[in-house]
């Protein structure tokens, strides 16, 4: 009997239309994938790291940072249209099929230079000890969300307007996905097919430790948030 594994997937591929070749862009002088797979390894959470792509380079530079890309993706699952659900779903079944069992998933994003070693170990202790079905990290908003803004013609309005004279300080705090890594249950999830399910477990970080890289602007963002960071800590 094939004993069970914990493996990280990490999608990534080839194309990126707002930022060419996003996944494998250098990052302070390495490539962007390089950060979450070295976190993975680092880790030693998993038994095998894996990047799950259908573009060559990517394989190539998966490989030479210790990751293993043990099949190319699918072209159903390379589109625009492709979920990260699917994307797991696609190497989960991979696994099945072969007869291995998959106990735990951790679904690592390539642009999560933000990603640590220490992050994932802590949230994985969380997830575990509290049997979730998964854990994602979360980032407080800077402001409440229930003060949003809408433009209506050429008027600007409040989305809410029932909290239009409550204090800020008594507003109901809310957060939002970090967008770097997901802890689950692989069979719980893969039964639900959902990430987020009604008993997935949450790991708070600061907004300085992530950043949603989607433009140009954005990356340039990432690298002076990084570089303050790891200034800080060094």
């Amino acid at each position: 009997m094939n004993s069970s594994k914990s493996i990280a997937i990490i999608p990534a591929r080839g194309g990126s239309k707002r930022i060419p070749r996003k996944n494998i862009k250098l990052f302070h002088g390495k490539p962007i994938i390089a950060y979450s797979i070295e976190a993975a390894i680092r880790s030693g959470l998993f038994d095998e790291v894996v990047v799950s792509t259908e573009d060559e380079e990517i394989k190539d530079i998966a490989l030479k940072y210790g990751a293993i890309v043990p099949f190319y993706r699918s072209k159903k699952n390379s589109d625009d249209f492709a979920t990260t659900f699917d994307v797991l779903e696609e190497v989960y079944l991979y696994y099945i099929e072969k007869g291995e069992i998959i106990n735990t998933i951790c679904c690592i994003y390539p642009c999560a230079a933000f990603t640590t070693a220490e992050k994932l170990t802590l949230s994985y202790k969380l997830f575990n000890e509290n049997n979730f079905d998964s854990v994602l990290p979360i980032i407080e908003y800077s402001f409440p969300i229930q003060r949003a803004l809408k433009i209506e013609k050429n008027n600007v309005a409040y989305s809410n307007p029932e909290f239009a004279l409550e204090r800020t300080q008594d507003l109901e705090k809310r957060y939002h996905d970090a967008g770097q890594f997901y802890w689950m249950n692989a069979q719980t999830v893969m039964n639900k097919k959902t990430v987020l399910t009604e008993n997935t477990g949450f790991f708070i970080i600061s907004e300085l430790e992530a950043h949603d890289i989607d433009t140009v602007s954005d990356w340039k963002l990432a690298e002076l948030k990084y570089k303050l960071m790891h200034d800080e800590i060094s």
